[in-house]
Formats: structure tokens, C-alpha cells, sequence
């Protein structure tokens, strides 16, 4: 069973973000970019699949800039087999990154394709779902359990009202959630490896898709700072203030 697991290069989530100073978009000089936690989950689980004898072969995508081949050799050392970059240096909003991953799923013929829910820079949460129907596939979106068996894959999903378990057939696209496992750390060892692993560059522009921005973004900018809070000394200090200053009571 081959498996694919599209990621993405972001800002750390440890970093705080800050807008260019003419905020027109997000500051990246100087910052530390790292995979998308939600894709080193579906990293995870593409690796213990294979651990687990269920899956044959990883292979690491991601549509990006060459910067982009850092976070694939992280892939690479977290226990993928194989990396492609879909290279390219526009700002790609979700569709054409859906429909650049469609294009490369009908080369690879994939069995499974599985990625993060989100990521946490546009937090749009639509990649997997637009893939799934670009490709006709059925899809388990927002996994915390998921097991591989006779051609179908189980997955358990977080729903509002609690958890749904439902069955796939394979192929099939699973988007992870945060409780379905915990990303391993890539060894020394592994590191190394990855450096002679396989990591395929294609350009973007060269699989005939049309994958232009239709969205403009027109400003970046922090949210408003909120005034400091206050201690009370009594309920009835706290009840005058809610309703003289506050004036939510």
C-alpha cells in the first residue's frame, strides 16, 4: 500500500508572528519555519502503518519554494521514504494546492493519501476535502483513530457531538486530528539517512494546472491590544463593576 502525505512549511507554532511593517503580509525574515503540526501527525501515522506492516512506501509532498526541501528532509527523517516538491514561489491558496496534488496522486496511484485537518498559518481547513472530490475519493476528515484492514480503513472522527466511526473504502484521503498520535522526534541517525533519500523537484508551473491566487490580500495587521484586568476585593466590588463599568449586567 503506498501512502501519500502532503505537508506544509510554516512558521513554528512556538514563534509569535509579526505583519511588515507596511502590512501587506506576515514577517518571515529571520523566522524558524517547521512542518505544520497537523502534517507531522499524518506524518506519524503514514509511519506507523508502514511499522505496522500496512503500508509499503511514504512519499513526503509539499508545494512550495526550494526552502520548502527542509521540511521534506525532516519527513524524510521522521521515516518517509521519498519526497517531491512541487516547486513553485507563489503564495498557493488551497484549490490549486488541491488540484497540484491531484495532478501528482493520478502519476503515484496512491492507496492512501493522508494530511493535517488544517494549517495553522491559514487555518482554512479545505485541502483534504477539495482533494477528495477532485479525485473522486471517499474521505475521513478530522481522524483520532484509524485502522487499515482488507482494503478499508476505519476512522474514528471528533464530531461536535463526540466521536463517529465510519469505513472507507481504499483509496481514500484521512485528514488527522490532534489526538490521533504524537509525533515521534527524528533520531540523529535518521537525519542522516534522509540526506541520501530520494527528494524529486518539479515545477509547479510544468503540470499544465492553473493554481493562480484568486484572493488579494489587502492588510495584515495585530489584533487590538485589550486593557490589563483587575483584582476585586469582594463579590459586591465585582458586581458593581460589572454593571457600572462594564455594563454587562
Amino acid at each position: 500500500m503506498k501512502v501519500i502525505v502532503p505537508i506544509k512549511r510554516v512558521v513554528d507554532y512556538n514563534v509569535k508572528v509579526r505583519p511588515l511593517n507596511d502590512e501587506s503580509g506576515v514577517d518571515l525574515n529571520n523566522v524558524k519555519m517547521s512542518i505544520n503540526p497537523f502534517c507531522e501527525i499524518a506524518v506519524e501515522e503514514a509511519v506507523r502503518l508502514k511499522e505496522a506492516g500496512s503500508a509499503t512506501e511514504i512519499v513526503a509532498v509539499t508545494v512550495g519554494s526550494q526552502a520548502s526541501q527542509e521540511q521534506l528532509r525532516t519527513a524524510l527523517a521522521l521515516g518517509a521514504d521519498r519526497a517531491v516538491l512541487l516547486e513553485t514561489n507563489d503564495n498557493v491558496e488551497p484549490l490549486g494546492i488541491a488540484k497540484l496534488l491531484a495532478k501528482l496522486c493520478e502519476e503515484e496511484k496512491p492507496d492512501l493519501i493522508i494530511l493535517g485537518k488544517q494549517a495553522i498559518d491559514g487555518d482554512n481547513n479545505q485541502t483534504g476535502q477539495m482533494l477528495a472530490a477532485l479525485l473522486g475519493f471517499p474521505q475521513a476528515t478530522f481522524a483520532s483513530e484509524l485502522k487499515i484492514n482488507d482494503g478499508v480503513a476505519t476512522v474514528t472522527r471528533e464530531i461536535d457531538g463526540g466521536l463517529q466511526t465510519i469505513a472507507v473504502n481504499l483509496p481514500a484521503i484521512v485528514t488527522t486530528d490532534l489526538r490521533l498520535n504524537e509525533p515521534r522526534y527524528a533520531s540523529l541517525p535518521n537525519i542522516m539517512k534522509a540526506k541520501k533519500k530520494e527528494l524529486n523537484v518539479i515545477d509547479a508551473s510544468s503540470l499544465g494546472i492553473d493554481f493562480v491566487s484568486r484572493l488579494t490580500t489587502l492588510k495584515v495587521e495585530l489584533p487590538p491590544s485589550r486593557d490589563a484586568g483587575v483584582k476585586v476585593e469582594s463579590v459586591e466590588e465585582l458586581v458593581d463593576k460589572l454593571k457600572n463599568e462594564a455594563k454587562v449586567i
